[in-house]
């Protein structure tokens, strides 16, 4: 009864209907009070709901009920920490991390809590503003001569909240996690692969992180995992261990169900099916066409662009074009790319230097 209940939250949790989540675990907590793991999760979605001192409350249950679990540590330290409660939340941190040194969102939590309580010092003693600038004339300032008043200037209105949403389907070899927030760079996301565990970092414009960590329903090969930044959306693409259908994408505590992946799984309309945990249904076929048509027509500029553009003409090009672009490449230390291996194959490629640069050997 308790497992099905919190089958059912954590399938609530993946569809981001988190107060329906909250309701399912605490169903499942007033059958079975002592699994670590109900409040835990439970404690995670009150994170999400930014209700954090109910997240505390149910993290410090669950670390009394299991000490030795590294998830109850880190989800105490990051609820303590959106309270601004650092010095607590970096006690959680460390301890989490002794538990689990391999889980790296441990590491990156305890320097933003060092950074936090080194500007609490800093206010303390009277060098810094509450802004973190610095005071003028206090210790360590030179700039002790008295400044031009100026007149302050309107702030900038505050960017919008960006709506956030993830997602996820599967194919017969992989089970991709869609996180929709649109305009982020490489340096903004911070994916971390385990066998059994996603763990993401997406910084937004708000200045506010969204924080993904999901523990996987079954294991994946960390090592062929690849993450895609896209103009409107971050794509987690995870290479399953076996070849088997995922019946949810996070773990419920239940036995797993290995059902073989039967190629060619097509409803009564001919649309190919995959398993969700989401209600509605979706034509997969169309989404993966758009997702291709979608990473064809991505924009890119500068040297990004020339790379596709000659990536682009090495996938397109048959056998001698490949043959040429790879001799012309190689023997001319990248300063040739040549297509035509009539020319390329009867001779050794010399360099050409750009022009105004002079090629010199390297003398040891």
């Amino acid at each position: 009864m308790a497992a099905d209940m919190f089958g059912q939250a954590n399938e609530a949790y993946v569809d981001e209907n988190y107060e329906k989540a909250v309701e399912l675990y605490t169903k499942a907590i007033e059958v079975d009070g002592e699994k670590s793991e109900f409040f835990t999760k439970r404690a995670q979605t009150y994170i999400q709901l930014e209700q954090y001192m109910d997240a505390v409350a149910d993290a410090t249950k669950a670390v009394e009920l299991d000490p030795n679990s590294s998830k109850a540590h880190l989800r105490k330290g990051v609820a303590s920490f959106y309270l601004d409660e650092f010095e607590s939340a970096r006690e959680s941190f460390v301890k989490g991390q002794e538990l689990d040194s391999s889980e790296p969102l441990f590491a990156r939590w305890i320097r933003k809590c060092d950074a936090n309580l080194n500007l609490e010092e800093k206010e303390e003693s009277g060098t810094v503003a509450e802004d973190g600038k610095p005071l003028v004339g206090a210790a360590g300032d030179s700039s002790s001569a008295p400044q031009p008043v100026t007149q302050p200037q309107p702030q900038a209105a505050a960017p919008p909240p960006v709506s956030k949403r993830h997602d996820w389907y599967q194919t017969e070899t992989h089970v991709i996690v869609t996180v929709m927030i649109k305009g982020l760079k490489k340096e903004d996301v911070q994916v971390d692969y385990d066998a059994s565990t996603l763990s993401a970092v997406f910084k937004q414009a708000s200045g506010a992180d969204y924080v993904l960590d999901l523990d996987l329903a079954h294991p994946i090969v960390k090592e062929q995992c690849i993450t895609k930044v896209l103009s409107t959306k971050v794509e987690m693409k995870m290479k399953k261990s076996e070849g088997i259908r995922w019946q949810c994408l996070e773990g419920d505590g239940r036995p797993y169900q290995y059902a073989q992946w039967a190629s060619g799984n097509e409803g009564a309309s001919g649309v190919t099916q995959y398993p969700s945990s989401s209600t509605h249904k979706r034509d997969w076929n169309k989404i993966v066409a758009d997702v291709s048509k979608e990473e064809k027509e991505e924009k890119t500029e500068g040297d990004a662009a020339l790379n596709d553009f000659f990536q682009q003409i090495y996938s397109d090009g048959n056998e001698e074009v490949r043959k040429a672009m790879n001799k012309s490449f190689v023997e001319s230390g990248g300063t040739v790319l040549s297509t035509n291996w009539k020319d390329i194959g009867k001779k050794k490629v010399d360099m050409k230097p750009p022009d105004g640069m002079e090629f010199k050997k390297w003398e040891q």
